[in-house]
């Protein structure tokens, strides 16, 4: 029987805000990064209960998640992270969509998701809708995920460029999200993983308001600290207007350097939406949800 290996070392910041209009923040994220999971939501605005599909997600897949890992007792034989990514994605739209039908309160609701998963020395990837992963290595940012969206398949089929599709009167309209449908073809990859690389999961708080250039530009410009890369990307995003809810989830791949550093560090916890959730690499904290 073989057996998944150490675990990496990660540093992470969760933050989401409201934003500069909106009253409710239907954004949520989430972490156990006692089993290198991380997930953050993007409730639909202007349907009915987006806040409650969106914290729905993040709650039910870290529980699922955590607990398929924990049946399979670290065996590779016995687990395959594509394979519960699917399911436990598979089982969550059912489970938003079904709500929705039993609920007038809940009628039409629906959320984006997007997972990263760091296990077994690799990094999986699942997402529905455009809320992003993008990945920062060598400096250089890369983005991971393809939104699922109208302005995304107009880009695709060259009727309009990346930036153009920015401006798109029907830019938020999304063409996959949990619960929007009774069955869900769920995407999910596997990536690399090296020392120093950065994961920026975000909503499409930061995306419509901050610039892909502006996005690579901050991290690096805070040295790769992953706590004030997450308060200055909300704030730059407040700064642009802050139009929409935005959440960003960092994870930061541990160097042996930044390993000794984060020993030193002291450890914050907080869910506050105008204070990060952080947690250095070396204590792990239960999940928590915000």
């Amino acid at each position: 029987m073989s057996e998944i290996p150490p675990e990496l070392a990660l540093n992470f910041a969760l933050k989401s805000h409201p934003g500069r209009i909106r009253p409710l923040n239907e954004d949520a994220v989430g972490a156990d990064p006692e089993i290198g999971l991380f997930i953050l939501a993007d409730g639909l605005g202007g349907y009915n209960a987006g806040e409650v599909a969106s914290t729905m997600t993040v709650s039910m897949l870290l529980t699922d998640l955590g607990a398929q890992l924990a049946r399979a007792n670290g065996s590779t034989d016995l687990f395959d992270p594509t394979d519960a990514l699917r399911g436990a994605l598979v089982a969550m739209n059912s489970a938003i969509f079904r709500a929705a039908l039993n609920s007038a309160a809940y009628e039409g609701m629906a959320t984006t998701v997007v997972i990263a998963w760091f296990l077994g020395g690799r990094l999986w990837v699942a997402h529905a809708g455009d809320s992003r992963l993008y990945r920062l290595r060598n400096g250089v940012l890369e983005q991971i995920t393809r939104d699922h969206s109208f302005s995304q398949e107009l880009v695709d089929a060259g009727m309009v460029s990346a930036e153009e599709a920015r401006v798109l009167p029907a830019k938020n309209l999304v063409t996959k999200a949990l619960g929007a449908t009774p069955e869900l073809e769920p995407e999910v990859h596997d990536y690399d993983v090296q020392p120093d690389d950065i994961v920026l999961m975000c909503s499409d708080g930061l995306t419509e308001m901050v610039s892909h250039l502006e996005i690579g530009g901050l991290i690096t410009g805070c040295g790769y600290d992953v706590v004030e890369s997450a308060r200055r990307l909300i704030d730059l995003a407040n700064e642009a207007g802050g139009r929409d809810n935005t959440s960003v989830i960092l994870v930061r791949v541990a160097s042996p350097e930044s390993l000794l550093e984060a020993a030193e560090e002291q450890q914050e916890l907080d869910i506050d939406d105008d204070v990060p959730l952080v947690e250095t690499t070396l204590h792990l904290p239960d999940p928590v949800v915000h």
